[in-house]
């Protein structure tokens, strides 16, 4: 089984985490009632996913206060009774939502309303602690950063925390949380279509654990969507078109251009027995001892395809050379 630190904390975890955005179910943004979701989904099979990833060594699981205005974390706390030893816990504050109506209302970042989504987390993940506690909004003002950090380092103090971090694509963000004592990781966007090499060496400068969202570009990078294909639910958000940071569905269709550059990876990344999925994952390891990517999921068997990729573990440096030069063609032709 690959591990990892999860940066300096001295907290070890699997290599590969699971990502809890879908698992919360449905939610809109209020204003608009547009989706903010993947659409419905099963409880049931969402805690026998959990279960999985577990049974199957994967210990870091990654949510948010706002995935189903809350109901992500909670079907989390159900499905770690008794397991919560097991489980290396990440979730994230800063997103305004209601838990009763499912809808989202904005951004808050005032140290009162800090400690009130802390206590709100603690209570729904039915847990007195949160391994790591992360600021969600990535464009928060660089000079109001301290003052989130100072409510942070508080929180750690008394214990409601282990260690926290950000959630933002953006260097210099993160290189301000980096100089938090109790700051350990950075959770930003990185995957075959969308790299950030400066984040990957603030992360390793500073020996803090890069969390990888979007690992699969939303499912794209598993293979499943074809140009002709469409996402169906239209509660999905993929179904959007209103999004600027949305870039890899539109409308429910797959980018095309990203759907044909795939397929010149296809036979790179599917070596040695690996899936697309596998693939895409290993490229990740590959890139930085630091990395450590949180694909979502839906279904046990999507957790059961995600865990193989630790059996494969990273690309060799000869397959990372490949893949670097198809890309750079790609992007040349484009």
């Amino acid at each position: 089984m690959m591990k990892r630190q999860l940066g300096r904390s001295g907290i070890e975890v699997s290599a590969l985490g699971i990502g809890c955005w879908a698992i919360g179910g449905p939610w809109i943004e209020a204003a608009t009632g547009k989706p903010f979701g993947w659409g419905e989904v099963s409880d049931r099979e969402s805690i026998d996913a959990i279960h999985c990833a577990l049974d199957s060594g994967i210990t870091f699981i990654d949510t948010s206060d706002n995935y189903g205005a809350g109901h992500s974390e909670t079907v989390i706390g159900q499905a770690l009774k008794g397991r919560r030893s097991d489980a290396v816990i990440a979730t994230k504050f800063g997103y305004v939502t209601n838990e009763l109506t499912k809808e989202a209302f904005g951004m808050e970042a005032g140290p009162a309303y800090i400690r009130k989504a802390c206590e709100a987390s603690l209570r729904r993940l039915q847990t007195d602690y949160i391994d790591l506690y992360q600021f969600h909004l990535g464009d928060y003002p660089e000079h109001l950063a301290p003052e989130v950090m100072e409510v942070l380092e508080a929180l750690a103090q008394e214990g409601k925390i282990r260690s926290y971090g950000w959630s933002t694509d953006d260097p210099g963000r993160a290189e301000i949380f980096a100089g938090g004592s109790r700051c350990t990781a950075i959770q930003h966007e990185l995957n075959l279509f969308r790299e950030n090499p400066r984040m990957l060496e603030v992360c390793e400068e500073h020996r803090l654990a890069s969390i990888n969202r979007g690992p699969l570009a939303m499912g794209l990078l598993t293979g499943k969507y074809s140009g002709a294909s469409k996402v169906g639910d239209p509660k999905d958000i993929r179904r959007r078109n209103d999004l600027e940071w949305l870039v890899y569905f539109k409308d429910g269709v797959p980018s095309p251009g990203m759907s044909e550059r795939l397929q010149d990876l296809r036979g790179l990344l599917t070596s040695g027995g690996r899936t697309l999925t596998q693939g895409a994952l290993a490229w990740l390891w590959a890139k930085s001892e630091w990395t450590i990517p949180i694909p979502g999921f839906r279904t046990v068997q999507q957790v059961t395809e995600n865990a193989g990729a630790l059996e494969h573990g990273p690309l060799t440096p000869q397959e990372m050379e490949q893949i670097e030069r198809l890309i750079t063609q790609g992007t040349a032709a484009e």
